[in-house]
């Protein structure tokens, strides 16, 4: 499927970018990061133009965090039905709903890119959990805005090594979130213990 996928880009480029990572935010198992990175290296050799296709890719990736909170808010039945379509997926859910609890906005931030396995399904438990519309757009927005950055313009600048790319690029994901991880206990392993007041 991929290999198909990316020989539509350079005919049906914006539209099929923009499709890909709509459906990317819903949970559908589909390239969204591999075709951002072709697509930015379609741009680099003039066949696309880099901006309409970040926008395309951006414009597709909003539409998919909003039609998934809206999933999410719609009702419990039909989420229900999706959380319990497999392990695997079950398990996806109960991480993003521990992560929605625990990090809010700024989980659905780092969701977007960070941590992107996890955001369509914080989409859905964003919109049941009934988390606040503003904050959730406004940080899926921005997270959003990181995600395509970075594929489209590694797409972008390393255009003549598009396979070492799209390896990179299926791992990105991995060791920025290994890499962040790493930082978060470092920073308890040294965290100063504070004595217990004397009273």
């Amino acid at each position: 499927m991929t290999d198909t996928l990316l020989a539509l880009v350079p005919e049906y480029g914006l539209w099929l970018i923009g499709l890909i990572t709509f459906l990317s935010c819903l949970a559908v198992p589909v390239p969204s990061s591999l075709l951002m990175v072709a697509g930015g290296a379609f741009a680099a050799a003039g066949d696309l133009s880099l901006g309409l296709t970040a926008m395309a890719a951006y414009i597709g990736a909003l539409l998919g965090d909003q039609t998934g909170f809206a999933i999410g808010r719609s009702g419990a039945g039909l989420l229900t039905r999706l959380e319990n379509a497999g392990a695997q997926r079950k398990q996806l859910f109960e991480r993003a709903r521990h992560f929605s609890d625990k990090w809010g906005g700024t989980g659905v931030f780092l969701s977007r890119w960070l941590l992107s396995p996890l955001g369509p399904y914080v989409n859905f438990i964003g919109g049941a959990s009934g988390l606040n519309w503003s904050l959730f757009t406004i940080s899926a927005a921005a997270g959003e805005a990181f995600w395509v950055s970075i594929y489209t313009g590694l797409g972008f600048v390393f255009s003549d090594e598009i396979e070492m790319v799209a390896d990179i690029a299926g791992n990105l994901s991995g060791l920025l979130a290994a890499g962040a991880l790493a930082v978060i206990l470092g920073r308890i392993a040294f965290r100063p213990h504070r004595e217990p007041k004397q009273g």
